[in-house]
């Protein structure tokens, strides 16, 4: 499993939280956060632009046979079952690497959009990057967990 997101590294307010969730994770699955920095000259791009040189990155280490998950606002939202129920399928089907991808702070490019196998809203309220990064990591473990029906899900 791997995780990405643009941006600055791990917040020091965020970063136990994110590490020890991942930590977790890799007892079930092998699981590494990639960080991607925000492109040069950012600041003096367009929206559009920027999103273009983001999604060109992210594709550039996204394989032909990767599972992408892209966190989006237009996208699906799953129950922490309905998550876990989603990763035994990609198991089952013995994906080789499931991506699940946070974007920038303008969004995902539409070419990145149109590569990913599915589209997760984590909600209808907007959070800061940083902190999706933990909510992603705990809501992973928290699935599975659920998956081998152990009690953090209902702690």
């Amino acid at each position: 499993m791997q995780l990405i997101s643009i941006g600055k590294a791990h917040e020091a307010f965020i970063k136990p939280g994110v590490e020890d969730f991942t930590k977790r994770i890799s007892n079930y699955f092998p699981a590494e956060w990639v960080i991607m920095p925000t492109p040069r000259n950012a600041g003096v791009l367009s929206e559009k632009e920027l999103k273009k040189k983001e999604g060109e990155q992210i594709l550039q280490l996204i394989k032909k046979e990767d599972w992408l998950v892209a966190l989006d606002e237009k996208g699906k939202q799953w129950s922490s079952e309905g998550l876990a129920q989603f990763i035994q399928t990609r198991a089952n089907e013995s994906t080789k690497t499931l991506i699940f991808l946070i974007g920038g702070a303008f969004g995902l490019d539409e070419k990145v959009l149109e590569r990913c196998n599915h589209k997760w809203s984590l909600s209808n309220l907007t959070f800061p990057h940083q902190l999706v990064r933990l909510i992603l990591a705990e809501q992973l473990y928290r699935a599975c967990s659920i998956l081998r029906n152990e009690k953090y899900h209902h702690q």
